[in-house]
């Protein structure tokens, strides 16, 4: 079940998009950003150079870099809901996934997924502002030159212009950083930010649309439509089961996969520096809420089931009684008018 956001919370999430030194102050003061464009728009004198000429000149696209950014949080939580660390939006925990790299200067797996997400939502958010006619800086993809040579379609309809969304994600989150000790950070950093966009872009699908007497589809129009956004969290939940550790080079200015006989990872690759916590147990300092009192799976044998998420410290079962719609119909027009049922259902707790 997704979870609710509230704006303090998709706060906390979205300050991974600026830069170090401004992360270091709003978490200092603990007062972050609230989660609307004037208000990120207000701090421009702390954003980076690309995000401050964002702000002033095109604050209609911030206003779809935190609609990004939202549904970056929202895909996150689904993703995650069955294992230990659940994209917790508790705001005393939330973003401390975040806040483990600034301290650490390393990143973990969990940190990696969240950069990533967030780069892919913001491309998604913008791009789909432009199919939808909501900005005025750009819309449908040009169309192709066609028709195809030997094939009775052209391109035409209204396609997901994905460029233009690529580049604004890019050049919000990958604004200028830092230099010196946070080199190797800021590689992986952009690296994850990159693998995010690509989940998007690279993998745009193809619609069409017949035309012709009698649905004789004698030619058809094509255009090119972005990925549903779920795909988008599954492809690189993907990545994130099977990311790649890493570590610098010493010319400081490269990433050497950790191990022997491992391949480089490739830009759609998620990576990361440090291992992360197990997660087992309350922390604040890690942003672990623990497993205790989260709902397993008995049966299951992934992360899901009780063994697992539950650290070993067994579970019970419990009976709950839960009320649910039934025995809905219709009544024209246009009510549909539902019965509330008793429905007793067998949980599986975590001690």
């Amino acid at each position: 079940m997704t979870i609710p956001l509230s704006r303090t919370q998709l706060a906390l999430f979205f300050i991974l998009l600026c830069p170090v030194n401004i992360i270091g102050l709003w978490w200092a003061v603990g007062s972050p950003l609230v989660m609307d464009p004037n208000s990120i728009c207000r701090k421009t004198k702390r954003l980076a150079g690309k995000q401050a000429e964002l702000c002033q000149t095109q604050p209609e696209i911030v206003n779809e870099v935190a609609k990004g950014a939202k549904l970056g949080v929202r895909e996150c939580q689904y993703q995650f809901r069955f294992r230990r660390w659940n994209c917790t939006s508790q705001n005393k925990y939330f973003g401390k996934i975040l806040q483990q790299e600034r301290e650490r200067e390393r990143d973990i797996r969990e940190t990696a997924f969240v950069y990533a997400i967030t780069a892919a939502g913001v491309t998604h958010a913008v791009t789909q502002a432009c199919s939808m006619g909501e900005l005025l800086q750009c819309g449908c993809e040009a169309t192709r030159i066609g028709p195809t040579e030997g094939v009775k379609w052209e391109w035409g309809g209204c396609g997901d212009d994905v460029e233009f969304g690529y580049e604004k994600s890019k050049q919000f989150m990958d604004a200028r950083r830092r230099k010196g000790k946070s080199d190797i950070r800021t590689l992986i950093d952009l690296h994850n930010n990159e693998a995010g966009r690509l989940a998007v872009k690279n993998y745009m699908r193809t619609e069409c649309k017949c035309h012709g007497l009698s649905g004789s589809c004698t030619l058809r129009t094509c255009w090119k439509k972005m990925p549903h956004f779920r795909e988008v969290g599954d492809r690189l939940l993907e990545r994130f089961n099977g990311a790649s550790k890493v570590m610098g080079g010493n010319d400081g200015k490269t990433l050497i996969p950790v191990g022997q006989n491992i391949k480089p990872p490739d830009k759609q690759d998620i990576i990361y520096s440090a291992e992360s916590p197990d997660f087992c147990l309350p922390n604040r300092k890690t942003g672990s809420l623990g497993t205790r009192g989260r709902m397993c799976n008995s049966t299951a044998l992934d992360v899901s089931g009780c063994d697992l998420l539950c650290c070993e410290r067994g579970y019970r079962d419990e009976t709950v009684v839960l009320e649910e719609n039934c025995l809905c119909r219709f009544h024209w027009c246009c009510v549909v008018q539902c019965k509330k049922c008793s429905v007793r259902k067998e949980l599986s707790l975590c001690h």
